[in-house]
C-alpha cells in the first residue's frame, strides 16, 4: 500500500475526501472514463471495500466528484456575491465570473473540459439542473428578469465553445466577451448602499 494509506478505521471524513480528490486527480489526467474503482482505491490507499464502504458504485463516485464540484463553484458564487456592491445581477455577476475566470470551474480549471459529462449522464445533468434551479430560485428577486437569464445562456455557449475546442488559455476574445457580458448585468443595476 502506498505511503498515503490509511490504516486508522476512525478516519472516515478523510478517507472520503481523499477518495474524492484522487478520482478528481484521475479524472483531470485520464477522463471520467479512467476513472475505475481499482485506481481510485489504489491512489487513495484504501481497499476497492473501503471505497465502496463511502461510494456504493462507480456511478456514486463520479456523483459524489460532481457535487463536491458544485459545492465548491457554489461557494465561490457566494463569496463573489457577498463582495458585490449591487444587488441586481449579483448572481449573474458571479456566474460568469466563475464560468470565465474561477478557480472551481472557470475555463483555465481542468474541471471544464470534464464537466461535459454533464451533458451526456442523465444523473449528472440532475444535479447540475437541481442546483442551478435552486440557485435561480434563490437569486430571482435580483436576477429573475429575461435579460439576466440571455447573460447567463451567453456565459453557457461561451463555456461549451471553449471546451469542445480544446483551447488550454482565455484568448483576449474571450476576455472581450467576459467583459461585455458583465457589463450587461450593469444597466439597471442598483447600489446596496443608498
Amino acid at each position: 500500500m502506498p505511503a498515503s494509506a490509511y490504516t486508522r478505521t476512525k478516519q472516515p471524513e478523510q478517507v472520503r475526501r481523499a477518495l474524492l480528490d484522487h478520482a478528481a486527480s484521475i479524472a483531470m489526467d485520464h477522463g471520467v472514463s479512467g476513472v475505475t474503482v481499482q485506481a481510485v482505491a489504489a491512489a487513495a490507499g484504501v481497499t476497492k471495500g473501503g471505497l465502496f464502504h463511502h461510494f456504493g458504485s462507480k456511478q456514486a463516485l463520479i456523483e459524489g466528484l460532481f457535487a463536491d464540484l458544485l459545492a465548491r463553484v457554489d461557494a465561490e458564487i457566494d463569496t463573489a456575491i457577498e463582495a458585490d456592491p449591487r444587488l441586481h445581477g449579483s448572481f449573474t455577476r458571479a456566474y460568469v465570473n466563475a464560468v470565465f475566470t474561477g478557480k472551481a470551474f472557470g475555463f483555465a480549471t481542468p474541471w471544464a473540459a470534464l464537466s461535459m459529462v454533464v451533458v451526456t449522464d442523465p444523473s449528472l445533468r440532475r444535479l447540475w439542473n437541481n442546483w442551478l434551479k435552486a440557485r435561480l430560485k434563490r437569486h430571482r428577486a435580483t436576477d429573475g428578469t429575461p435579460d439576466l437569464q440571455i447573460v447567463r445562456l451567453a456565459a453557457d455557449g461561451a463555456w461549451l465553445s471553449y471546451v469542445t475546442t480544446g483551447q488550454t488559455r482565455m484568448s483576449a476574445d474571450f476576455r472581450a466577451v467576459r467583459d461585455r457580458l458583465i457589463a450587461q448585468t450593469r444597466p439597471l443595476a442598483r447600489s446596496r448602499r443608498r
